[in-house]
């Protein structure tokens, strides 16, 4: 069946929250399950130092067509029975315009990994999202999921123009690359990674996945929609309450008393212009209940993309003491989830939920220690002997300023890199023994959650979701 008849896409959020058991259990309940493709090369690599409970990443590798990339992997994170306590993880490339081989067989075999245990064991479709504002880490990470033969991709947090035809250079073997915007540099530069290159013989047929681009706004998904190179398959149309990333609202920014930004008429997308364009659309955000899908329905939209509901199900990767004490707020009706409009380092606002202890949390986030050891959402600028340098608003302070950065942006920054793996228990343990603080972001409207837990107070697995959204 085509993804067009899925009437209900699970998010696809946070570093790890959309697991491949989440994605698994949404497929086989029959709808779009989304594995979240955001530092899975990091994932894979912690995991194995972990010791890979369970045997399911070795389970998944001894898929992959090319099992001397598998070898070299191995070798280099596998810790059989795990780390010692305390111990730090093993550092993983950063992404880079000129990334290491290395880095790409990891990132490839990490983004692979995910995909394959979400399709494992049954015939539904499943997709992977990715963030566009993640540009140097896309061709590598497309190019693993295609391997494993995932059925759609998504992407936002910024204009995915140049992702139709990645998908389809990659579908065919050929070189695969997304522009990359390089501040202070008179022109784009380029990231790419080359199938052939990385698989040789072992490279097999590869087929096209569906794309849907994710917007906030009706000109956008003209624009992207007039050309054959840049127009997707469809449409994720998300308001202004949908958890992670949010699109800034359209003018000045404004604040209410709250201090969030503050979104009015001109935000509103303009569903029958969508619709005039020819392509399944799908709404997100505030419509998390079955009789947001039947509103979607009735205004035209295939179905409806739904996030907070997954992110508190059982089979979420959220740390067990963290969906317990979230759902707990959900029951005492004190959870309150915030926009932050400087939180996140990509300059969109972003949702947190205000839990304490968390980076949330004045306090904690005063006492954190700044550094920036992933690395996925640096950006490259131009430095003054015209080579590449990168930097982070969430780095230390003195070091963006020396790379040229404006002070301003650094404030209440934090790292979502570190921040959102810690999450889902894959928090860096540093040599003195500090531990990274959560930082949890879901969507504003809790109303299908919280009438969940009224049905199911001990907590509902993804399929229980699916089947109240279904009316069932």
């Amino acid at each position: 069946m085509p993804i067009t008849t899925r009437a209900i896409i699970q998010g696809g959020m946070g570093v790890g929250v959309s697991s491949w058991q989440l994605a698994r259990a949404v497929a086989s309940a029959g709808q779009l399950g989304v594995v979240s493709g955001v530092a899975l090369d990091a994932t894979l690599a912690r995991r194995l130092q972990d010791g890979d409970p369970g045997g399911d990443v070795r389970r998944a590798l001894d898929a992959f067509p090319d099992q001397a990339m598998v070898g070299r992997v191995l070798d280099r994170y596998f810790l059989a029975g795990g780390r010692e306590p305390g111990r730090p993880y093993r550092p993983t490339p950063k992404p880079a315009l000129r990334p290491h081989r290395h880095a790409q067989e990891l990132a490839v075999l990490g983004n692979f990994v995910e995909v394959w245990l979400a399709k494992d064991g049954h015939d539904g479709p499943v997709g992977i999202n990715y963030l566009e504002k993640i540009q140097l880490a896309t061709p590598a990470a497309a190019l693993g999921a295609l391997l494993a033969g995932v059925d759609a991709v998504l992407m936002g947090a910024g204009v995915p123009r140049e992702i139709p035809q990645l998908l389809t250079d990659l579908a065919a073997g050929r070189v695969g690359g997304v522009g990359v915007d390089v501040a202070g540099a008179p022109e784009r530069h380029r990231v790419e990674v080359d199938p052939v290159d990385l698989l040789g013989g072992h490279l097999p047929a590869l087929r096209r996945p569906t794309f849907l681009a994710i917007v906030s706004a009706t000109v956008l998904a003209a624009y992207l929609a007039r050309d054959e190179t840049t127009r997707p398959d469809g449409f994720v149309i998300e308001g202004p309450v949908a958890g992670g990333h949010n699109a800034p609202p359209r003018g000045s920014l404004m604040l209410g008393d709250d201090g969030e930004p503050v979104y009015g008429a001109r935000d509103a997308v303009d569903l029958e212009k969508v619709a005039a364009l020819g392509l399944p659309f799908w709404l997100a955000g505030g419509y998390g209940t079955p009789e947001g899908l039947a509103a979607a329905r009735e205004l035209g939209a295939a179905g409806v993309q739904v996030g907070t509901l997954f992110a508190l199900a059982t089979q979420s990767g959220l740390r067990s003491d963290l969906l317990d004490r979230l759902r707990r707020g959900l029951g005492a009706e004190t959870l309150q989830v915030r926009t932050g409009v400087r939180s996140s380092p990509t300059g969109f606002p972003f949702k947190v939920a205000a839990l304490e202890g968390t980076l949330a949390d004045p306090e904690v986030y005063a006492a954190r220690e700044r550094l920036c050891d992933l690395g996925y959402l640096r950006t490259p600028y131009l430095t003054p002997a015209g080579r590449v340098g990168y930097r982070c608003p969430g780095e230390p302070v003195d070091a963006y300023v020396r790379k040229g950065g404006d002070l301003a942006d650094t404030e209440g920054r934090a790292c979502l890199c570190n921040a959102l793996t810690a999450d889902v228990g894959l928090g860096q343990t540093r040599p003195d023994g500090y531990q990274e603080p959560d930082l949890i972001t879901l969507g504003g409207d809790l109303d299908g959650p919280r009438r969940l837990w009224e049905r199911h107070p001990e907590g509902w697995t993804a399929e229980q979701a699916v089947a109240w959204m279904e009316g069932r």
